[in-house]
């Protein structure tokens, strides 16, 4: 029985342009501009991925911080003198220098705080410069760094935008998912050359030009599926190492993968990013001429 039904589904035609009326034409371009304009303004939040300004990680033992040169960890911004970390038996101890005026959370510290690790590198407990800057503590591959932002960064107040193809509706389909084993993972390698292994449910496969093109999915554990792909564009077109693009979550084995949204990495506008790298099995032998294209910097 099973292997009828695999029969079946092999048989079932591989995923097409999810068909699109000339009226949804239009609509599809509004809400992926809709969607451009959100990526736009949540890039430039004052704590967004053009804000970060360092990237310092720790080694055992007791540091000083702050921003003048003799400082262990010397930071691109905040008081000269910002505090002590202190990391022992996989611990990172905080103690703020008394006229730093460090805030973490919503209260201004001055004593000795345990910081937690931030997997996601999405919360900056410690702030300075009247919140204008701060750090937080974030873990990989068992490695703990200091994430520095600051909002005057010159990577987001010269940020100059981001060039995209035309919307294309082309490059949106309906992607069959193949599922795998449960409990798969996948090495994914990052800008730092190390690896991790990724929950890796399946691969969503669709059809262009006559071709059959997999790209395997990697699970964050929220609602969408995250997509690392390279392309033949990543030479001289887009970012050199590859792009984003999320997809909902697989209803009756097929989801929507629309090209149209596939975005740079933190990594194309900073260098102190960890960014994920594609898989071999993501490199696609295909020009994706959807979604954004390579950021050529920042004004100076």
């Amino acid at each position: 029985m099973i292997k009828t039904m695999q029969a079946i589904a092999m048989g079932l035609a591989l995923s097409l342009a999810v068909p699109l009326q000339a009226a949804d034409h239009a609509e599809h371009a509004v809400q992926t501009e809709a969607w451009r304009t959100l990526r736009l303004e949540r890039l430039q939040q004052p704590t967004g991925w053009l804000s970060l300004v360092g990237l310092h990680w720790i080694d055992p033992g007791l540091h000083s911080i702050g921003r003048a040169a003799d400082n262990d960890i010397v930071l691109a911004t905040g008081p000269e003198r910002l505090g002590r970390i202190e990391f022992r038996d996989g611990t990172v101890v905080f103690t703020p220098a008394v006229e730093a005026a460090v805030t973490i959370g919503d209260k201004q510290v001055a004593t000795a705080t345990t910081l937690p690790p931030d997997s996601s590198g999405t919360v900056m407990p410690v702030l300075f410069n009247d919140g204008r800057a701060g750090f937080q503590l974030i873990e990989r591959g068992g490695r703990f760094a200091l994430r520095v932002r600051d909002a005057d960064a010159p990577t987001r107040t010269g940020f100059t935008g981001i060039e995209h193809y035309p919307v294309d509706p082309g490059w949106r389909y309906e992607a069959r998912f193949e599922p795998h084993p449960e409990g798969r993972t996948i090495e994914i390698a990052n800008v730092l050359g190390t690896t991790d292994a990724m929950a890796n449910p399946g691969a969503l496969v669709f059809e262009r030009d006559g071709r059959e093109f997999r790209i395997e999915a990697v699970d964050e554990g929220g609602e969408q599926l995250f997509l690392i792909f390279g392309d033949r564009t990543n030479r001289n077109e887009t970012y050199g190492a590859g792009r984003f693009v999320y997809v909902d979550r697989p209803v009756d084995g097929r989801t929507v993968l629309d090209f149209n949204r596939a975005y740079n990495p933190p990594c194309a506008f900073t260098a102190y990013s960890t960014c994920p790298l594609p898989p071999p099995e993501n490199r696609l032998d295909l020009a994706v001429t959807a979604g954004e294209k390579r950021y050529h910097g920042a004004k100076h």
